[in-house]
């Protein structure tokens, strides 16, 4: 069975950094595109950036360019989410997901595994 378990989520201050750690078991990431989403209680959850299995293409929504790195470890199967120049508006739940298909796809509903989620909060 997929599980993806979620760490480093807490509490930063606005211009600080945080790496969020998502442990994958049950599968590889050889053949499913991963990545992070996240979720403000009320709203919907949203595309963060995700990491094709395909060339290891990688792709980020606008409001977290040039701040937010995501990388894996195929080897161990871990993908990071590597966070700077965190801005309140950042907090959130932060998911991470993978879906059995090699491309990635920034629409939560494409993928079928998700993590517990891990708290990311920004302070002013």
């Amino acid at each position: 069975e997929a599980q993806l378990v979620e760490s480093g989520g807490g509490l930063v201050q606005a211009g600080g950094s945080l790496t969020l750690s998502c442990v994958a078991s049950g599968f590889t990431f050889d053949d499913y595109a991963i990545g992070w989403f996240r979720q403000v209680a009320g709203k919907e959850r949203e595309g963060v950036s995700c990491l094709s299995a395909i060339d290891r293409d990688t792709d980020y929504a606008d409001a977290v360019k040039g701040r937010f790195t995501i990388s894996s470890d195929n080897a161990k199967n871990t993908l990071d989410l590597q966070m700077n120049s965190l801005k309140p508006e950042d907090t959130a739940v932060y998911y991470c997901a993978a879906r059995y298909d090699p491309l990635s796809s920034s629409s939560p509903s494409a993928y079928a595994y998700w993590g517990q989620g891990t708290q990311v909060t920004v302070s002013a």
